[in-house]
C-alpha cells in the first residue's frame, strides 16, 4: 500500500493530536499495558521506547521537545523505567581515560562516526583462582550504593498527570558475569572449571536478588514490571548448547525469578538472537511474562509462527527490526512492519510494540516518528 512521505512538521502535528494529553485519554497507559500483558485485547496495542543517547538527542531537537518524559509523551509511550538515586562510590577513571562501572566491570568509551559506545577495556576476574578469590572481589556493589527511598517520588513525578507502566530494571546474569572474566574464557570455563564462572553467577545473583528486596521494600505496589536479561543466542542460534544452558544458566534465572514471584509485578525477560528454541523453557521453567526483543532477523524468530505457538502463554515486547527497517528502509517500510506487528503480535492483546534494541544514532528521525506515527489497532 502507497503512503505519502511525511516531513517531520507533519508527523509533530500528527503526534501531537493522537497523543499530545494523555490526561484526555479514556483509558490509562497502565490500562493499556496491563491488558495486554494479561492477553486481553485493549484500546490499541500499547508503545514503549529505548533509544541509544544521540538518538534521544536527535529526537529532542527535531521534535522541540524539552526533555526526554517531553519526547515519550510526544512518541505516545505507554511504558516508564524508573531506578533509584545512586549514592555509591565515584567512578573510578584510569589514567588512559577508562573506568570501573558499579558492578566491577572494567570499561573504555569508543566513538564512531554515529555515537559512543562502553566497551570492555579488561576483565577484572579473569586471573581469579579460586571461588574465594571471586568472593572477595573489592569491586563487588552492594544495596548501600542506591538510595532505595528515592523510589516513590520518582515514580510519583511520572505518574502526575497519568498513570503509566512503570518499570524496574534489575540487571544480567550471565552477561554481567562475563564482562568480568571474558566471554571465551568463561564458556569455555564452563567445561573445564564450572566452579569459577558458576561463582561469579551465584554472587551476581545475589546482589540483584538484594538489590530487588529493596527496590520492594521502598516502592513495592508502585513498580508493575521488573525486567531481566542475558543474550544467549547470536544471529542464526544458540550461543551454547541447551545442555550447557540448562545445566549452568537456568538455575540462577529460577533462583532469582523465585524471589520476583513473591511480589506482585511481572517479568520481562529479554534475550537478543535466534532464541526460539529457548521460549519454551522461558515460559515453562523460568516462568517469564513477557519475551524481549524479539529480533525479527534471526533465525526461526517469524512473528506468525511465534506468535502461534506461544502466544498463549507468554506476551511479547519489541519485534521493529533495528538492523535494517529503521535505518535503511523507507517511512512506508516502517510504518507497514507496525501494522503487521500490530495485526499479528497484538490480535488477542499480548504485544508491546517497540524496537527489537536501542534505537540507534543511524536511524532517520523520520523514520523514528513513522514508527510511532502508525496505526496502533491490533
Amino acid at each position: 500500500m502507497a503512503h505519502t512521505q511525511h516531513n517531520i512538521e507533519e508527523y509533530i502535528e500528527q503526534l501531537t493530536g493522537l497523543y499530545g494529553d494523555p490526561r484526555k485519554e479514556s483509558v490509562t497507559p497502565f490500562e493499556r499495558v496491563r491488558d495486554a500483558i494479561d492477553r486481553k485485547q485493549p484500546d490499541r496495542v500499547p508503545f514503549d521506547f529505548w533509544a541509544v543517547p544521540e538518538t534521544i538527542e536527535k529526537l529532542q531537537s527535531a521534535t522541540g521537545t524539552a526533555d526526554l518524559e517531553s519526547l515519550l509523551q510526544l512518541l505516545g509511550v505507554d511504558c516508564r523505567i524508573v531506578e533509584p538515586a545512586y549514592v555509591g562510590p565515584e567512578r573510578q577513571i584510569e589514567a588512559d581515560g577508562s573506568y570501573y562501572a558499579v558492578f566491577g566491570t572494567h570499561r573504555k568509551r569508543v566513538t564512531n562516526e554515529f555515537s559512543t559506545y562502553d566497551e570492555y577495556a579488561s576483565f577484572p576476574l579473569s586471573t581469579a583462582d579460586s571461588p574465594a578469590a571471586i568472593e572477595s572481589f573489592e569491586r563487588w556493589p552492594n544495596a548501600s550504593f542506591w538510595d532505595w527511598t528515592t523510589l516513590p517520588a520518582r515514580i510519583a513525578r511520572v505518574n502526575q498527570d497519568t498513570r503509566y507502566h512503570i518499570r524496574y530494571d534489575i540487571g544480567g546474569i550471565f552477561e554481567t558475569s562475563w564482562g568480568l572474566y571474558g566471554m571465551d574464557k568463561f564458556l569455555m570455563d564452563l567445561v573445564q572449571r564450572p566452579e569459577l564462572p558458576l561463582t561469579i553467577m551465584d554472587c551476581v545473583t545475589n546482589i540483584l536478588i538484594d538489590n530487588f528486596k529493596h527496590s520492594m521494600q521502598h516502592a513495592g505496589g508502585l513498580i508493575d514490571m521488573v525486567y531481566t536479561y542475558d543474550d544467549v543466542a547470536i544471529q542464526n542460534g544458540l550461543l551454547m548448547s541447551m545442555k550447557m544452558w540448562r545445566q549452568h544458566i537456568l538455575p540462577f534465572h529460577q533462583k532469582l525469578n523465585a524471589e520476583i514471584r513473591k511480589f506482585d509485578v511481572k517479568i520481562l525477560y529479554h534475550s537478543c538472537g535466534a532464541v526460539y528454541d529457548l521460549i519454551d523453557p522461558f515460559i515453562d521453567d523460568m516462568h517469564i511474562d513477557v519475551l524481549n526483543p524479539l529480533q525479527p532477523r534471526a533465525a526461526k524468530m517469524d512473528m506468525r509462527n511465534i506468535k502461534d505457538n506461544f502466544g498463549k502463554r507468554v506476551s511479547f515486547h519489541g519485534g521493529i527490526d533495528i538492523q535494517e527497517t529503521l535505518p535503511q528502509g523507507s517511512q512506508d517500510d516502517v510504518r507497514d512492519e507496525v501494522r503487521s506487528r500490530c495485526s499479528i503480535l497484538g490480535a488477542g492483546g499480548g504485544y508491546i510494540c517497540t524496537s527489537a534494541h536501542y534505537i540507534q544514532a543511524d536511524t532517520p528521525v523520520a523514520n523514528i516518528l513513522a514508527m510511532y506515527a502508525a496505526d496502533r489497532r491490533a
